[in-house]
């Protein structure tokens, strides 16, 4: 039977670290981290996601701002928001909740973030520190991602990985951390040809394609590692809706490690959010 990679009992370890880490700034004399959510509209999913993400705000001792706005908001308001958050010392991290409404550019909003509060990880700079392995603040899933296969793997050296997905978010960073760990990494994406036959070869799968149960039993060779990042909602034959991932768990026994969905990746996205709130709360506290 596969190992199944505990998300839950590991984001609640980092999350605890970063209590820790909140609580001795604050003995030191230091102001609380400051993180500023932005939510334009009434998304149903993006309203869960902020409530989780300042529920736990509030766990670790972090402070969190909540600018809500109506969906018809004007993009310009938007950008005014961001560069007073910019301009305020008590905020150190910033955060879009995306989707952003049609009528705003998200890619402008986001590049408009100082890139030391750019806790999600979007902004050019630190996407380009991510590349040349200059610092900067990695994005909180492929980071999370990272934190779950060291559970799992000491060294990564000469490994094999695949992943499945080339998406700014998820796929390219990862892809860029695994490197700096000497791993040969392949992305794989909608084009690439025989992609079955490429992942059979991973030691390492990392599937980031949004299609659920996309990658199947006999896609992987038996010991590898698979971290299932997907996550879709599908309905069954009688109606019901569940959360499922891109990958068929209940095929994966000969796995070495798998991550469920939910419980894997998820728990770990926002323990690393607060984590790299603290990390920019501490750098501009020396700069």
């Amino acid at each position: 039977m596969a190992q199944i990679i505990d998300g839950k009992a590991l984001a609640a370890q980092v999350l605890a670290r970063t209590a820790a880490d909140v609580a001795e700034m604050v003995a030191a004399g230091a102001p609380a981290p400051g993180l500023a959510v932005i939510l334009v509209g009434n998304d149903p999913a993006s309203e869960v996601y902020v409530g989780r993400k300042i529920a736990q705000c509030r766990k670790a001792g972090i402070s969190s701002i909540e600018h809500r706005l109506p969906a018809d908001t004007p993009e310009g308001d938007v950008l005014a928001l961001i560069d007073t958050l910019n301009a305020d010392a008590g905020v150190h991290g910033i955060l879009v909740q995306l989707p952003l409404p049609k009528h705003i550019d998200a890619a402008l909003v986001l590049d408009r973030i100082d890139p030391g509060k750019d806790v999600d990880g979007f902004h050019p700079v630190n996407v380009g520190r991510l590349s040349t392995g200059t610092g900067g603040l990695v994005p909180c899933t492929p980071l999370g991602v990272m934190l779950l296969l060291d559970s799992v793997i000491e060294d990564y050296r000469g490994l094999n990985v695949v992943v499945i997905g080339k998406s700014n978010i998820v796929g390219k960073p990862v892809s860029m951390l695994l490197l700096e760990r000497e791993a040969t990494v392949t992305v794989t994406h909608i084009e690439t040809r025989d992609l079955p036959d490429v992942a059979r070869k991973a030691d390492v799968i990392v599937a980031a394609a949004g299609a659920p149960h996309l990658v199947r039993g006999y896609w992987v060779k038996p010991g590898a590692v698979v971290i299932d990042v997907g996550i879709s909602r599908v309905t069954d034959f009688d109606g019901k809706t569940r959360i499922v991932g891109d990958c068929a768990t209940h095929e994966l026994d000969h796995a070495k490690a798998v991550t469920p969905v939910p419980g894997g990746v998820g728990p770990m996205t926002i323990a690393c959010l607060l984590s790299n709130t603290v990390l920019a709360a501490k750098r501009s506290a020396v700069a």
